[in-house]
């Protein structure tokens, strides 16, 4: 699969929001995967596309998303919405333009 290399290759209003002072970031998340990190973004999906090494099961593979994504933001992450799903939402307690920033480095 091809992703767009980077942030700018797709309006950021599709992948973040900004709400109470925090962002919100939708993620496609690929469990089981040899290596862990941020892949890029899907335009067609509009999601930020995370590999983790976890396995689905017992919240593992939603624990190590947001340890990945806690040490790129150097901020707490929390799953917002997408227990169960491989389409999810994340929430960064930080502005839009300061994670959109973060991001343009890893993608």
């Amino acid at each position: 699969m091809t992703y767009h290399p980077h942030l700018k290759d797709v309006d950021p209003e599709d992948i973040l929001r900004e709400t109470n002072g925090c962002t919100e970031l939708d993620v496609s998340v690929s469990p089981n995967a040899s290596r862990a990190g941020i892949e890029g973004i899907d335009p067609w999906r509009k999601r930020l596309v995370v590999k983790v090494r976890a396995v689905p099961k017992d919240g593992k593979a939603n624990k190590e998303l947001c340890d990945i994504l806690t040490e790129v933001f150097s901020a707490p992450v929390d799953l917002l919405r997408g227990g169960t799903s491989r389409s999810k939402t994340v929430v960064i307690p930080l502005g839009r333009e300061t994670v959109a920033a973060i991001l343009e480095g890893y993608v």
